[in-house]
């Protein structure tokens, strides 16, 4: 057996809805399955989906405060008020402030932008900027991406004579800002039919309003923002987010240029992928190292030059951000394993650390959710200011947003989302923090919800993957949140290879076989899987299909996402001669090595193991549950293999070795008519010596250990003494089968064994385990 790394929860399939869709829309049944387990059952919709036919941007209109902030925005414009956009700093704020920049150039307005430091200011409005934009001279602020729990804020503008718009898509808090108008799609009360949009989602909205036509222009700054912020890739966001992917392959804009470029991704057809992991992390790293300024003029400047500029500086701070949040993330894994992984009642890992970078900390609580899968908070401690700025990362769950929320009387500054959250807390706040979230950890989440989790869409069949299915299933991007990238499972194949690949031999290429056809496959990290996937074994496994082209050819293959062995495994170390080396890379915590024989340890050169190593397993209380179980010999009976599993039940994995002394199987077992002849030879002698036995057995071509074992046999049977190595014939022997010889029987029972363990094929060993063991285990959890 080799467990999976996470759980996997496959799709329930609505068979009846499938077959429909099938037939309906042509496609093949992967597609088919894959729109119905999105919920997606009509043939119209499934065509929108797939087609994008008849998919248009609903009417900005029905977002409840659109009228009213257009109306202002545009008042403001004819009577040349100056406008502020107050944005935010990460990807999704920093493309928000893009779309507005933009809109409010192209209507000719008198706007400036203004994002706060995150390291100063912190997250979202406040009023010091306010008080300041007052000074300068602002009359109408804007805010985007940002603003919805400002009601302190709010209340400032109202004071000193500035209209506050809020354009925000967060979770609103049980008390709305007091704003001039507020826009957004989560608002109670809003009939938008779109719940779903990012903060640049919004903005570009306000665009379409005030436009008064939908700005294609800016349909690869809404892309960056949708796609970065992991927000639902449906209804609308789909739309932006496929259109505006086409719009960044042809941009003209001299910022997205000079991005691609650094991003390694000019010339390339780009797709989702290029979005989250390159654009969107350098978006990104202006904001979490210094002022998010220059991304917002890297997407707004018309200057080639400077955009190359910009774009080379925030790459070198992208670079830079990666080595501070490998530092810090050692750091923070090191604070979990020595303070908190031993105590099960920290299911909500809360760490704080002074001196730690506040703009990465959010990255840092990603890596601790993937290496822990626990709810996980990351603090930056501010001594000066007394207060602990923290990001949150969750698992499925636990809603991090609803859970924070139970905390709001110590938590006055917080927002985000079901999965993520930001925050601000006092410093005497932190223990109590802790204690209230896991305390609410332990009411709501089971051992299983803290055991990783990965969805799998459907399960299919090797002949089922074609390059017309992988085509098909492709329809269905741009992928995301709520449309993720379609993981398939293909259950107990077989490898018609497997070996492992890489410059350290860390990635594993195997053969996937079923029913004659093949499927290529390749496992990024896991080589480790060489050694513990038995060569005959059925194997499953979950991934995501794909061309791989190489050479002109074509053909289909799946990136291993998981592995796993489900039935126990039997791995044939019969004869091998580097059984040491194997043994190093076997995880000892679970290996259980078993020697009947006293001289196996040292003959094998294994005092190294030794305190894992089991002798006299008879004697011992043993349990193989989950276990690894190495048999280093043979014992001296059949049974006593079978009590050793009867009584420690079914391992994991069997490793047979079966180091053996003596090749009784391939040695001479003499004949009745030997002994016959043996007997007739020493009446006639009278005695003999077994000083002769060797030129005895080479005049009657027997093995040199026959005549001694026939003369041991006949001493058991009481038909000859023996003194000093002369054997005499016993006058008084009365006539008894040679079964009665305890060495006779153990030279049979030991040629039995070595037959069946030592010389039988892989397949015949197998059905031994299975029928000997597996058998009798079956009948006793029946029983139970």
């Amino acid at each position: 057996m080799l467990r999976s790394k996470t759980r996997w929860k496959l799709a329930e399939s609505d068979e009846k809805s499938i077959d429909r869709l099938q037939s309906e829309l042509e496609i093949s049944r992967l597609a088919a399955s894959l729109l119905v387990n999105r919920g997606i059952n009509g043939e119209e919709e499934a065509r929108r989906f797939l087609y994008k036919e008849n998919l248009t941007y609903h009417d900005p209109f029905l977002m409840d405060g659109m009228k009213e902030a257009v109306e202002r925005i545009q008042r403001a414009i004819a009577s040349e008020e100056r406008i502020l956009i107050f944005g935010d700093y990460d990807a999704d704020g920093v493309s928000s402030t893009t779309v507005l920049v933009y809109t409010l150039r192209e209507l000719g307005a008198a706007f400036d932008y203004y994002i706060p430091n995150r390291f100063t200011e912190g997250y979202g409005p406040n009023e010091a900027a306010f008080r300041q934009a007052k000074e300068d001279g602002y009359e109408l602020i804007v805010t985007v991406d940002t603003g919805i729990s400002g009601v302190h804020e709010a209340e400032v503008a109202k004071e000193i004579g500035i209209d506050l718009i809020i354009t925000d898509h967060h979770e609103p808090p049980p008390v709305l800002p007091d704003a001039y108008a507020t826009i957004n799609p989560k608002k109670p009360g809003c009939t938008y039919p779109f719940k779903g949009l990012a903060g640049v989602g919004v903005a570009f909205k306000l665009s379409h309003a005030l436009l008064g036509r939908i700005p294609g222009h800016l349909l690869e700054i809404a892309a960056m923002g949708t796609i970065a912020d992991l927000v639902p890739l449906q209804d609308e966001n789909r739309l932006l987010a496929s259109e505006g992917i086409r719009a960044l392959q042809n941009s003209s804009k001299p910022g997205i240029k000079a991005l691609l470029d650094v991003c390694g991704l000019k010339g390339q057809e780009l797709n989702e992928e290029h979005l989250g992991f390159g654009i969107g992390p350098r978006l990104n790293a202006a904001g979490r190292l210094d002022s998010a300024d220059p991304a917002v003029e890297l997407l707004t400047t018309d200057d080639p030059l400077l955009a190359e500029q910009l774009a080379s500086d925030i790459d070198a701070l992208n670079k830079s951000r990666q080595e501070l949040v490998n530092t810090m993330t050692k750091e923070a894994i090191e604070e979990v394993e020595t303070n908190y992984l031993s105590d099960e009642s920290n299911r909500v890992l809360i760490i704080a650390r002074e001196g730690w970078n506040a703009g990465v900390i959010g990255i840092v609580a990603s890596r601790l959710v993937e290496k822990y899968y626990r709810p996980t908070i990351v603090m930056s401690i501010d001594r000066e200011k007394g207060v602990a700025k923290g990001s949150a990362r969750s698992i499925e769950a636990f809603d991090m947003f609803a859970n924070l929320s139970e905390c709001r009387d110590i938590l006055p500054h917080f927002g985000g989302h079901p999965m993520a959250a930001g925050m601000t807390i006092d410093l005497g706040y932190l223990d109590q923090l802790r204690s209230r979230l896991n305390n609410q950890a332990l009411e709501k989440l089971t051992e299983e919800d803290l055991t990783p989790l990965t969805k799998v869409d459907l399960h299919c069949r090797v002949e089922d993957v074609s390059l017309d299915t992988i085509e098909e299933m492709n329809l269905l991007a741009p992928f995301g949140v709520s449309n993720p990238k379609p993981v398939v499972m293909l259950k107990d194949v077989h490898l018609s290879q497997i070996r492992r690949i890489g410059s350290q031999d860390n990635h594993l290429k195997v053969g996937l076989e079923e029913n004659g056809v093949t499927l290529d496959g390749v496992g990024f990290h896991f080589g480790y899987a060489f050694e513990e996937i038995a060569s005959r074994a059925a194997v499953s496994v979950i991934g995501q299909l794909a061309v791989n082209e190489w050479n002109g050819l074509r053909k289909p293959q799946i990136f291993v996402k998981d592995i796993a062995v489900n039935e126990w495994q039997l791995f044939d170390y019969r004869g091998i001669r580097d059984l040491k080396k194997r043994l190093e890379t076997l995880p000892l915590d679970k290996l259980v090595m078993v020697a009947f024989q006293n001289n196996t340890i040292s003959k094998l050169g294994l005092d190294k193991w030794k305190s894992y190593i089991v002798t006299n397993p008879s004697e011992q209380d043993l349990s193989f549950e989950q276990k690894y179980v190495m048999l280093l010999d043979l014992p001296d009976l059949e049974e006593d293999l079978v009590n050793l599993f009867r009584s420690g039940g079914l391992p994991d994995r069997t490793y047979a070795v079966f180091e053996h002394e003596e090749d009784h199987f391939f040695s001479t077992l003499p004949s009745r008519e030997d002994f016959k002849w043996f007997y007739a030879f020493l009446m006639k002698k009278g005695s003999f010596h077994l000083r002769d036995a060797e030129k005895l057995a080479k005049h009657k071509g027997w093995s040199k250990e026959t005549v001694p074992f026939m003369s041991e046999v006949f001493f058991e049977l009481d038909f000859v003494t023996m003194d000093n190595g002369l054997i005499s014939l016993n006058p008084q022997s009365v006539k008894t089968e040679l079964t009665s010889s305890k060495t006779y029987r153990s030279k049979l029972e030991k040629a039995k064994l070595e037959n069946d363990f030592c010389y039988s094929s892989y397949h015949a060993l197998k059905s031994w385990f299975d029928q000997s063991v597996n058998c009798f285990n079956s009948t006793e959890e029946a029983i139970k």
